[in-house]
């Protein structure tokens, strides 16, 4: 499992944004005749408005890149060792010499998970002649040499890879790669580090899949297709402090929400917003959730049949 997940590793080709994200060859032509900056991101924002991108620049413009010509999809980086865009890119890696990113971001975390297993697997095979050899109890002969390296570089790899490993782990359950920890998404409305969080669960099965049965496996079962991703529909951050956040759109109906929910509108709230809820006249219900601080807060929808 170890030599499949790293050769998957090593041999998988980085996934490329696709055709569509290029720029059609008229407004390709008069975008590289154009050298106001403002007038090139007119023309891409013409291309973009049929393209699923919800991420910009630090100020706010399309992301595209002039030595590709492509308009970068979310999460998509330019990598200059591999001189190519590369869709959803978490770094290069010189162990691996290939890009780490959406097509074997999988095959990464496997490879550094029995990567550790093995290492661990060496250190305790060889523990016991370890602790003979300082207690002088090991026969005279050059195998204790080797007993003595080979335990020294299993604990030292097990350490490194295993600080790897946790980190990665972490990145996966908040749904980020290592670029978007040290540099935070920006959305239309501002960087969101949490930006593209959906839940612990579902950020795992974005990575591993569905079926739980394949995750060990080296196989490709990652979700999506690489080029977009879902969004949290409210840009909440669950790691600062507690504050009420209203949305509107609702007939003569107010919502408050507390910003301690963490998922996008998904099933609870979905059926609270737009399920076969069947109101009479003048019908009024409301659900308290209670915040972190046990403040009390109410939703209250009223809507008339």
């Amino acid at each position: 499992m170890f030599v499949w997940s790293y050769w998957k590793t090593i041999f998988t080709k980085p996934a490329n944004p696709s055709k569509e994200f290029c720029l059609p060859k008229s407004e390709k032509e008069q975008y590289e005749k154009e050298q106001r900056p403002e007038t090139q991101q007119e023309i891409l924002k013409k291309v973009a408005t049929s393209l699923p991108l919800y991420t910009r620049t630090g100020a706010g413009a399309i992301r595209y890149c002039d030595r590709c010509q492509v308009i970068k999809p979310d999460r998509c980086h330019h990598c200059s060792a591999c001189d190519m865009c590369v869709l959803k890119m978490d770094h290069h890696c010189p162990w691996v010499n290939n890009c780490v990113g959406f097509s074997n971001y999988k095959f990464f975390i496997l490879f550094l998970t029995y990567s550790l297993v093995y290492c661990l697997f060496i250190a305790a095979s060889v523990l016991q002649y370890f602790i003979k050899f300082w207690t002088s109890d090991l026969p005279e002969s050059h195998a204790k040499f080797h007993v003595l390296f080979l335990f020294f570089v299993a604990a030292m790899f097990c350490i490194s890879i295993l600080s790897l490993f946790t980190y990665h782990l972490w990145l996966v359950g908040k749904n980020r790669s290592t670029i978007e920890a040290f540099r935070a998404p920006v959305f239309r409305n501002g960087p969101d580090k949490n930006g593209f969080s959906l839940g612990f669960s579902k950020n795992i099965a974005q990575v591993f899949g569905d079926e739980k049965k394949y995750w060990l496996l080296p196989v490709f079962t990652s979700q999506g297709d690489g080029l977009s991703f879902p969004t949290r529909l409210v840009t909440i951050d669950p790691e600062q402090p507690t504050e009420c956040l209203q949305l509107g759109g609702l007939d003569k109906g107010a919502v408050e929400v507390s910003a301690e929910q963490t998922s996008p509108l998904s099933e609870s709230q979905n059926r609270l917003l737009g399920n076969d809820y069947h109101s009479e006249e003048d019908h009024k219900e409301t659900e308290v959730l209670k915040s972190d601080e046990s403040e009390a807060i109410t939703i209250s929808i009223e809507s008339e049949s």
